[in-house]
């Protein structure tokens, strides 16, 4: 069986209530205020909670306490990451690393819901809708050292980034839930994904997988003292560097798109060395992103806060959508 992003359906957050969150991290040796604030998140839990310290200091710190969603990534799997952030923040990587709890451990269970959670520092920073191209030259650098870091060992929990894991497995999860209900669009959609992924796979026979940010977009970088930091870390994987690049800059064609990847590559290869051939890469990941999305809303269907933020998911049109994105990525792959 191909190991894939969780083996079906997903659970939901409702038995976690503030009183929970606050508790949980009590029974780890911290104490609370009681202040605890939602904030937004999509996929996890997340809180920011105001955390007393010790008598002699008398001071107040704020912390951000995350709780992963259940089904979808194994204790190991989740030290893969914390690990890969620590070692990131010991090389001085600007990035959010996880705290130790008081025993020096980073991941624990909420006793009432069974639900791992970890705290992160709180850190402000902005974000940015565009890039200047003094920008990507220092995101480029800190990919680099993001990368040489990821280059040093495996994540052996983590999924790997290819046909299989996130073309096949994830169509076979779209089939299985039953979320294309026109037989036309199921067919068409089925015949699609098959011809993409018979055709990526051997793209990625040479590439070389090591660990990765995985989700490397705008969203998950923030400013900081004028440089940048990378942030959310959930969905690292085993992959080729590349990944990485494309999220940050998905145009797909333009001078200004050529521009901008000469930016981030300048900085890049200051540090690192960047293999241009996995540039071939580009088009079948955004092709397997396609697939990944849609099994990833789809295995989180019934809980609400999908609902409401996807009210387009599984209707004619979404996935006419769908096909012809699909249609466009076989005529460039071809």
């Amino acid at each position: 069986m191909i190991k894939a992003w969780g083996e079906g359906p997903t659970q939901f957050f409702f038995e976690l209530t503030p009183e929970r969150v606050l508790d949980s991290v009590e029974a780890s040796g911290l104490r609370c205020t009681g202040r605890c604030q939602a904030l937004g998140s999509m996929e996890n839990r997340v809180y920011e909670l105001e955390i007393e310290d010790d008598e002699q200091s008398s001071g107040r710190r704020f912390l951000v306490a995350k709780y992963y969603r259940p089904g979808r990534w194994t204790k190991e799997q989740i030290l893969d990451e914390h690990a890969f952030m620590l070692e990131l923040e010991e090389e001085e990587v600007p990035v959010i690393a996880p705290l130790q709890f008081p025993d020096g451990e980073t991941l624990k269970v909420c006793e009432h819901t069974g639900i791992f959670y970890t705290l992160f520092p709180k850190r402000s920073g902005r974000s940015s809708d565009e890039f200047t191209l003094d920008n990507l030259n220092r995101v480029g650098r800190q990919l680099a050292r993001i990368h040489s870091v990821g280059a040093r060992k495996p994540a052996p929990h983590r999924v790997t980034l290819n046909a299989a894991t996130y073309g096949e497995a994830n169509l076979e999860a779209i089939l299985s839930l039953n979320v294309i209900t026109d037989a036309d669009q199921r067919k068409m959609y089925e015949t699609h994904c098959r011809e993409l992924i018979k055709r990526i796979a051997p793209f990625f026979e040479s590439a070389k997988p090591q660990r990765i940010h995985g989700d490397c977009h705008l969203g998950n970088l923030i400013w900081r003292d004028d440089q940048p930091y990378f942030v959310d870390f959930d969905d690292m994987v085993m992959g080729p560097p590349v990944q990485d690049f494309w999220l940050l800059l998905p145009s797909e064609e333009g001078e200004e798109q050529s521009r901008d990847w000469d930016a981030l590559l300048e900085g890049y290869t200051q540090l690192r060395d960047f293999d241009r051939n996995t540039k071939i890469l580009v088009e079948p990941l955004r092709a397997l992103r396609y697939i990944h999305f849609s099994a990833w809303i789809g295995k989180r269907w019934e809980d609400p806060a999908f609902q409401n933020a996807f009210p387009q998911y599984g209707n004619e049109r979404y996935w006419a959508v769908q096909i012809q994105d699909l249609r466009e990525q076989l005529s460039k792959i071809r």
